[in-house]
């Protein structure tokens, strides 16, 4: 059987990358607060997250990682 923070580990790694997926923003943003809620339970048991707080702050500002090659390669051109 998967442990607890097993399990919300997992989810939060599986509600992000479907946050990234999402077609509006009112579907990334309930994924988003899913994400929250698992992360939430994962320090309520002591553990680790499984994401940097860099990478959360940008998605939850909205910006689509599909988008970040972009801008890398426009700031190389400069």
């Amino acid at each position: 059987m998967e442990s607890d923070a097993r399990y919300y580990r997992r989810r939060a790694v599986e509600e992000l990358a479907a946050a990234d997926r999402a077609v509006t923003s009112a579907a990334r943003d309930r994924r988003l607060q899913l994400v929250g809620l698992y992360l939430d339970r994962l320090r309520e048991l002591d553990e680790p997250s499984p994401f940097n707080e860099r990478e959360l702050m940008r998605r939850r500002a909205g910006q689509r990682p599909a988008m970040g090659w972009l801008a890398a390669a426009e700031s190389q051109l400069v």
